[in-house]
């Protein structure tokens, strides 16, 4: 014997019927004040400040980067020394 039952209901019904709480003004609210709060830090932050973050390292990082492309590149022999 097989019963198979279809509920044709929205959520906010299903919410109703089963007496689980309507969160929607609580995550609507927290979505508001993330949004707030990551708009203020954006604005807070200054290009260079910025530029910092994302290469903390500075341009030091991207030169031994393209050095050890170059010695890679080179197969390791041939190509001169690192100096530096």
């Amino acid at each position: 014997m097989k019963i198979k039952i279809d509920i044709d209901c929205s959520p906010e019904e299903a919410r109703a019927f089963l007496g689980w709480p309507d969160v929607a003004d609580f995550q609507r609210a927290a979505m508001e004040q993330m949004q707030k709060r990551t708009a203020e830090y954006f604005e807070s932050l200054e290009p260079d400040k910025l530029a910092k973050m994302f290469m903390p390292a500075g341009m030091e990082a991207w030169d031994a980067m393209q050095r050890a492309f170059t010695r890679f590149s080179s197969g390791g022999t041939g190509g001169k020394p690192d100096q530096g």
